[in-house]
């Protein structure tokens, strides 16, 4: 399924054979001689570019269906394996945790290993870990799967838009970046109504079986079509700064999540402060070695901090709702898990039509007036959550959804690019990877929060004379709720520092900027998805 090569280079002299010599592992591809990149070497630009990127489309697709289903499944788990909401959450916190530890190190791999060896590499990883949480009978097997499928996932969305900015010509990268764009929107927007089918049809095993089909589509679209287009320059790895992200952030998280099970006992204790010193220690080395693994130095701008700070804060309230939501639908409500994931598509459509419409929204009236919009809905909807109970209509549960998700991508949108746009460009990768990374830690330990304060409000419930338990989860989820709305407060107490026409000039020329640089920097996209 290979094209004849067939080379144009309209600004460089020399006969395609010598320009196809240059790139041996481009041999019967067509490609077009663009733009050079660093090291004088060509920039290839395939005649088929969509063809090329197909299975990283699909790979992509499926990590962000993956990461919003899941939250549907969580009563299932509980009754599956006789498992608590603290420990089945983990379904969530382990899958977001993964991939805030892959991301910052995805641009050192692919400087290492080839595009495409990595992204066969991720893909079959998810294949392995679908078909392994398929047929798991124990939990702790369920969840190894679950965290490979996050590695992967935490691998193939940066390499996505690292590839596109080698793949497409100039002049239509923002088409291919527009058409990625849609890809994660549209899989999250679908997932909890997918599952929740698929869970009242067959079973939450269908779940996982559909992955793998997707997963065997991907690997095979990949295998067939795809060319690696960046250079491998082996360049020095800091493994002890690796090590360190790993064990800080897991041991941080994992001590959270446990509080809700164990309290604060001398096991979660631990965690959190071995979690904590090694972060320190992280962080203290990012700033004095040559070459860290991110570029700390970014947080020292207030441009950039304050709405990094808002743009996690945001997300990790997204995360605490998102989480409840379901869960309260079927738990306290006693939907099915069918029509649980129905009432959440509207909101994921309106979600996603509105995350289009704020980064144009942000280049004419800047960040803090979006916030605002989006801080006064969002805390509309939080309280219309509060307010609900066991007889509540399922038409105010449904206007609430729609207008959180309403107000979120305002705040989002806006906070994350007025963030990037304070930066250097020489920073801009870094900053990027930065936002991320803290988006995806602080959701996983929102999430945690969420679970913790969950079990919190039931035990609250019960030590009072309770005994419906359905009342019991909707007491307990109203904790979750004033968690979500407390994060929400603290997004309007910082809005008012935001620097609003803070802008930095980039220092790069294209031509300076690394071919990876795309990976932390195309990787805002998958946050697109909250």
């Amino acid at each position: 399924m290979s094209d004849q090569t067939t080379v144009r280079n309209d600004s460089v002299s020399g006969s395609a054979t010598g320009a196809a010599a240059a790139k041996p592992h481009l041999d019967h591809v067509s490609y077009e001689v663009a733009t050079p990149v660093p090291g004088g070497a060509p920039a290839p630009r395939f005649a088929h570019p969509y063809r090329v990127m197909l299975g990283l489309y699909f790979g992509a697709f499926l990590g962000m269906l993956s990461e919003t289903s899941m939250n549907i499944a969580i009563p299932d788990l509980m009754d599956e394996f006789s498992v608590s909401s603290g420990t089945a959450q983990w379904m969530v916190v382990g899958y977001m945790l993964a991939i805030g530890i892959v991301l910052p190190c995805v641009g050192f791999l692919l400087k290492w290993v080839k595009a495409k060896t990595l992204v066969l590499f991720a893909l079959a990883c998810f294949l392995v870990g679908a078909l392994v949480c398929t047929v798991a009978i124990t939990f702790p097997v369920l969840l190894a799967g679950r965290i490979v499928q996050g590695v992967s996932t935490g691998i193939v969305l940066p390499t996505l838009y690292a590839a596109i900015m080698r793949v497409f010509p100039p002049s239509k990268i923002g088409a291919a970046n527009g058409v990625a764009g849609l890809v994660v929107m549209f899989a999250p927007v679908v997932g909890p109504t997918v599952a929740g089918a698929l869970i009242g049809a067959v079973s939450w095993r269908a779940i996982f079986a559909l992955f793998a089909v997707i997963a065997v589509i991907a690997i095979l679209c990949t295998a067939l079509f795809f060319v690696t287009p960046i250079r491998c320059t082996r360049p020095a790895v800091d493994v002890l700064s690796i090590l360190a992200s790993a064990l800080g952030f897991g041991c941080l998280v994992a001590g959270v999540s446990l509080v809700s099970d164990m309290g604060f006992s001398p096991v979660v204790i631990g965690l959190l402060v071995v979690g904590v010193v090694v972060l320190a220690f992280y962080a203290h080395r990012q700033l004095t070695i040559a070459t860290p693994l991110l570029d700390l130095r970014a947080l020292g701008i207030a441009a950039f901090r304050t709405p990094a700070i808002m743009v996690s804060c945001s997300f990790a309230c997204t995360l605490a709702f998102m989480y409840l939501v379901p869960q309260e639908l079927q738990r306290g409500l006693g939907l099915s898990s069918t029509v649980a994931g129905l009432l959440m598509l509207p909101g994921g459509i309106v979600n996603a039509l509105c995350t289009l419409g704020a980064g144009r929204l942000f280049d004419r009236h800047g960040a803090r007036r979006l916030v605002w919009i989006g801080v006064a809905m969002t805390a509309v909807g939080g309280a219309l959550f509060f307010a609900i109970g066991t007889g509540s209509p399922v038409a105010l549960f449904l206007a609430a959804h729609i207008i959180v998700m309403v107000g979120i991508p305002f705040i989002q949108q806006s906070t994350q690019s007025a963030a990037l746009k304070a930066l250097p460009g020489c920073m801009a990768a870094d900053g990027s990877t930065i936002l991320n990374t803290m988006q995806q830690v602080c959701g996983a330990i929102s999430t945690a929060v969420a679970t913790c304060l969950l079990g919190l409000g039931q035990t609250t419930y019960t030590a009072g004379g309770g005994t419906d338990p359905a009342q019991g989860f909707v007491d307990g989820s109203r904790y979750g709720y004033l968690f979500g709305l407390a994060l929400i407060a603290l997004v309007l107490v910082f809005s008012f520092a935001l620097h609003e026409h803070a802008r930095r000039e980039p220092e790069m020329t294209p031509v300076e900027v690394d071919e990876t640089a795309a990976v932390e920097s195309g990787a805002k996209a998958e946050n697109l998805a909250a």
